[in-house]
């Protein structure tokens, strides 16, 4: 083996055992992993939500002792969504596409080296042994000159489905706030509810203790007592059906914080009914003109429309003219020929083809992607239509839970008054139990009413930002944790 081929084959060899560790390093992540820097900044900084000053966490840890917020559950709910997940790894497939789309203006370039051993023994000693050593090396290189915009319009296309992409990450992220946003409050409802239907419970066993004393002291009759104790029994019912339902909305809610159903939440036991921060004063045309522009479900419509125009060109240059300038070098051979040592041959190569006849393939790919044109189109009519609906019901349901506040706060406030009212009249002997039994299960239907006044509220002003595709999660704590909390407060003595 000459001088130069034992300094050559351990380099090769070297070169071939480091380079996967080389790859894959951290400290050259650009470098190597994404040469042509394809790969968009939000993959690298986190993605930032509408109003937002700070990316959503990567994953999340809440301390168990403390009542889970909202803002927690949003962020747990975000780090642990698989949907979140799987639409982040989209955005990363979609970027290594437009990286190919970029390699396809750079040259192709091939190399190879071959070495062969040669070695001939005879027994009769007569004849000396030969031995042999030979090696030969070859390169290409390969550039298209010329193709009729076929790759600039596969560069366009893969940078729209890219942009689509991210504006579906961004729909993704709507949505999970949206979902997470009705179950927390949801569980919240069910909680006060539930709390309300324990209170008309204690009130209930009150009257029916009340009832009995007064039977005994013949002020009472028995079917007054009865009629006690199955108010009671319906009490007991409703907070049992209470429970249920609570027990339901924190387990839909445990599934989008992705919790298991095994770990303990433990929820505030207030409802803010602060009207800070009202967005559905704002105009509906001016929430349907920003949606329009700016809607990240539209946007995606939008952009995976010019990736199909753009696919639509890449097809129909399939079936035109390229010229391709390739250039190669060989030392001591050509490819599949005998080694010849000292021989060295350059060649280059300007190549044009002309595709005459495919059978029609091309034909039938372009009427593919003109059909893939159409449906596009349809698709982000049918989305503008969809977002636009959305965004209408949420600001009725939003305008109709504010109206619907005050309302309800009128008819508890008057509900407990009328309990009193009867009570103090029960106690003094002026009011039969009847009455008693009437305002107090009046009571429990606005303790009811309010709790879901507070709900439709938090959920109808939080749904019209996500339908708008403006929701942040510093908007969800500005609307809970910026405003005063009221608790549901239970009046009325006990007769």
């Amino acid at each position: 083996m000459n001088v130069n081929l034992r300094k050559t084959v351990p380099l090769l060899l070297g070169l071939l055992v480091s380079c996967p560790a080389i790859l894959s390093a951290a400290s050259f992540p650009y470098l190597f992993s994404d040469p042509l820097r394809t790969m968009p900044g939000v993959i690298e900084k986190g993605a930032v939500l509408p109003g937002d000053a700070a990316p959503i966490p990567q994953s999340f840890q809440k301390s168990s002792l403390k009542p889970l917020t909202l803002g927690d559950a949003i962020d747990m709910a975000l780090s642990n969504n698989m949907n979140v997940r799987g639409a982040w790894a989209d955005i990363k497939m979609q970027a290594a596409a437009v990286g190919q789309s970029y390699g396809a203006y750079l040259p192709e370039i091939k190399g190879s080296f071959s070495w062969a051993s040669d070695s001939i023994h005879y027994s009769d000693p007569v004849y000396p042994s030969i031995s042999s050593e030979s090696y030969a090396t070859q390169g290409s290189a390969t550039v298209r000159v010329f193709d009729f915009g076929g790759r600039a319009a596969g560069r366009h296309a893969a940078e729209n489905t890219l942009s689509a992409s991210l504006a579906t990450y961004d729909v993704t992220l709507q949505s999970v706030l949206s979902a997470v946003c009705q179950a927390y409050f949801s569980a919240l409802s069910a909680d006060a509810s539930l709390q309300s239907r324990m209170k008309i419970e204690e009130i209930s066993l009150s009257i029916l203790n009340s009832s009995r004393e007064r039977e005994a002291k013949g002020t009472n009759s028995q079917l007054d007592t009865l009629r006690a104790d199955t108010a009671l029994a319906k009490a007991t019912l409703d907070k049992n059906r209470a429970l249920g339902g609570y027990q339901k909305s924190l387990a839909i809610l445990k599934y989008y914080i992705g919790v298991p159903g095994s770990v303990e939440v433990a929820l505030p036991l207030e409802l803010n009914d602060s009207p800070l921060g009202v967005v559905e004063e704002k105009e509906l045309a001016r929430w349907l003109d920003d949606a329009q522009n700016s809607h990240p479900y539209i946007v995606s419509a939008k952009k995976q429309l010019e990736a199909a125009k753009h696919q639509l060109i890449a097809v129909k240059s399939i079936g035109l003219p390229t010229i391709d300038l390739s250039g190669n070098l060989y030392n001591n051979t050509r490819p599949g020929a005998a080694i010849t040592p000292g021989s060295r041959e350059t060649t280059v190569t300007l190549a044009l083809s002309v595709p005459i006849f495919d059978g029609f393939v091309s034909t039938y790919k372009v009427r593919g992607a003109e059909a893939a044109v159409e449906k596009a189109e349809a698709s982000l009519a049918d989305t503008q239509q969809q977002v636009a609906m959305g965004i209408i019901k949420a600001h009725a349901d939003a305008t109709s839970s504010l109206r619907n506040l005050e309302a309800s706060a009128n008819l508890l406030k008057s509900a407990q008054n009328s309990l009193e009212t009867s009570q103090r009249k029960y106690n003094k002997g002026a009011a039969d139990l009847s009455e008693l039994l009437s305002t107090q299960s009046a009571l429990a239907d606005a303790w009811n009413e309010r709790v879901r006044a507070l709900a439709e509220w938090h959920v109808s002003r939080l749904l019209l930002l996500a339908n708008a595709g403006k929701l942040g999660r510093s908007t969800v704590a500005g609307f809970y944790e910026k405003t005063g909390a009221e608790k549901i407060t239970h009046t009325g003595t006990t007769p």
